[in-house]
């Protein structure tokens, strides 16, 4: 079996204590954070950094333990640039959706209501 060198293992475990961190202060993030809205963004971002920490870690301890380039933990946040984008838009219309059934006065029209009927200003008169 092939030894990894101790100045790669001390620089993976830094970049796994750093993804440690990240998630961390995601979590507090979101458990401060008062609403909804407001706890979507900050913790994903958090979250993208500490899962590119961990991958660089497996791509530079892979790397030097099968001794040639090892990129394939890199597919994690590949992925995750994919698929997380298109999760959080969707959870955000379904949240405008449930404010606007509730019928909360701070939440803002839906564009289908909005384009139905055009503002006075701009209706021909009869």
């Amino acid at each position: 079996m092939n030894a990894v060198a101790p100045w790669i293992e001390a620089l993976v475990a830094i970049l796994l204590v750093c993804s440690g961190v990240f998630v961390v202060i995601a979590a507090t993030g979101f458990l401060r954070l008062p609403g909804f809205f407001l706890r979507m963004h900050p913790p994903a971002l958090t979250y993208t950094i500490g899962s590119w920490c961990v991958a660089l870690a497996g791509v530079l301890y892979f790397s030097a333990l099968e001794g040639r380039l090892a990129l394939h933990p890199l597919l994690v946040p590949v992925f995750l640039a994919i698929t997380v984008p298109v999760t959080t838009v969707l959870l955000a219309r379904v949240a405008l959706f449930r404010r606007r059934l509730a019928g909360k006065a701070d939440t803002p029209p839906s564009l289908a209501s909005a384009d139905a009927s055009p503002p006075e200003e701009e209706r021909s008169p009869p």
